[in-house]
């Protein structure tokens, strides 16, 4: 296994505590097959010194977005600043570090074995709050009739392009797409991609807190924080719009012509 250049991307917002060395795991796993790796880091306006802390990183590329966004959108920024760079591979995550360095490696053997579009990493051993888990399983549900066929983790942050199938997904969805993955997802096995799945540890957050700053802190009971439940409603209209109702524009997504040929590293 060998690549010319690997592109990281990932959207991070208040990840002070753990991001640096997460960048370091994945570079220690990755640098023994890739001639050059770049992690390209879209901040969302963080409040915490998480581009400071990056900034000294010869292969880090931060870019502080113009306002705070939330996740998606900046989630399509990273990716969109990765293309321009016309790495070999793009590889996603998220930057609160909750994959293991060594899946990253597998995760882009399968990518190169299986000549792939896109291989997912499938989280197992989820630490995430019961209302995460269920809301992913409703998804998961309702895409599937939609799809046609069951999308193992449907959402999951942790995949590897090849940058000519992510453009054609890229360009399909809005830039202030809440659930952008959501999409690729359902446009990737309507549109014949070849989707690749490989298991991945997924686990806690790094860093001292033990959960993510995306939804705020959750109530005593556990129930599911005010911000999930309105980003929830926001979420489903934007996937019927997009991606579900008869004439959606995702609809007519495919995979593009010049995919069907062997690549090159």
């Amino acid at each position: 296994m060998h690549f010319t250049h690997v592109a990281v991307v990932m959207p991070a917002y208040n990840e002070v505590e753990g991001i640096r060395g997460f960048l370091d795991e994945i570079r220690s796993h990755l640098a023994p097959f890739a001639d050059r790796i770049t992690f390209v880091v879209a901040d969302d306006r963080s409040t915490d010194g998480t581009p400071d802390a990056l900034a000294e990183l010869a292969d880090v590329e931060v870019s502080v977005q113009d306002e705070n966004r939330g996740h998606g959108p900046t989630a399509l920024a990273a990716y969109r600043e990765g293309l321009a760079l016309s790495p070999s591979v793009i590889v996603h995550v998220d930057g609160d570090g909750q994959f293991l360095g060594e899946d990253f490696t597998r995760l882009l053997s399968a990518w190169e074995r299986e000549q792939a579009d896109v291989v997912h990493g499938v989280r197992r051993g989820r630490t995430d709050p019961w209302y995460r888990r269920m809301l992913s399983g409703a998804v998961a549900a309702l895409i599937a009739v939609h799809a046609g066929r069951r999308i193992p983790d449907v959402n999951t942050p942790l995949r590897a392009y090849r940058p000519e199938a992510l453009r054609v997904l890229i360009d399909a969805v809005p830039a202030d797409a809440v659930v952008p993955h959501v999409h690729f997802s359902l446009a990737e096995a309507r549109g014949g991609f070849a989707v690749r799945y490989v298991p991945v540890r997924s686990i806690p957050r790094r860093g001292e807190s033990a959960s993510g700053t995306m939804w705020g802190a959750a109530s005593r009971i556990s129930l599911p924080p005010a911000r999930l439940r309105a980003f929830v409603r926001v979420a489903l209209g934007e996937v019927w719009t997009w991606s579900l109702r008869p004439g959606a524009p995702l609809r007519a997504v495919r995979r593009p012509a010049d995919a069907l040929e062997p690549f090159a590293q």
